[in-house]
C-alpha cells in the first residue's frame, strides 16, 4: 500500500513538472517575441477599414463602415507608427480631434502616421465622410494615450 502511494505522488511530481516546464517554454518565447522591439525605440500598430452589410426584414441593405481595431491603446511620450491599410471604401478623409492631424485612406493603400503624444486622454480618430450615421457612420475609432 506504501509503495502504491509513493508511486502517485511520483507521478503527481513529474506531470507538475513537465506542466511547468511547458508553460515556462512556451511563455518564455511569447515574451522574448514581443518584447524584442524596444518601447523607447517606438512600435507600430497596424489597422484596417472595414465595411459592414445586412439586410433590413423590408429588403432595404444597410452598411457602416468602421476602423480595425476601434480602440487602440499608445503609452504618453512615446514614438508610435500607426499603419492604416484601406480595404472598403474608395476613400476615408480622417482628423484626429484634440490634435492637428488629418489625412486621407484610400483603398489599396497604406497611410503611415507616425504619432507622438504628449498628454493623457482619449483622441478620437474620425473619418470626415462617414461621421454620422447618416452617412453610414459613425466611423471612429478611439485612441487612448496613458
Amino acid at each position: 500500500m506504501l509503495i502504491v502511494i509513493k508511486k502517485k505522488w511520483f507521478f503527481l511530481a513529474i506531470a507538475v513538472l513537465f506542466i511547468g516546464f511547458s508553460w515556462y517554454i512556451f511563455n518564455a518565447r511569447a515574451v522574448t517575441e514581443a518584447g524584442s522591439q524596444s518601447v523607447e525605440e517606438g512600435f507600430e500598430i497596424h489597422m484596417v477599414t472595414s465595411e459592414l452589410k445586412s439586410k433590413t426584414d423590408d429588403g432595404r441593405e444597410i452598411e457602416s463602415y468602421r476602423w480595425d481595431p476601434g480602440t487602440i491603446y499608445l503609452p504618453k511620450d512615446k514614438n508610435v507608427k500607426l499603419t492604416i491599410y484601406g480595404v472598403n471604401g474608395k476613400e476615408h478623409p480622417f482628423i484626429i480631434e484634440g490634435t492637428d492631424i488629418k489625412g486621407t485612406v484610400k483603398k489599396g493603400e497604406e497611410t503611415v502616421l507616425n504619432l507622438h503624444f504628449t498628454e493623457k486622454g482619449i483622441y478620437r480618430l474620425i473619418c470626415t465622410t462617414h461621421s454620422h450615421i447618416d452617412h453610414n457612420g459613425p466611423m471612429i475609432a478611439y485612441i487612448i494615450v496613458d
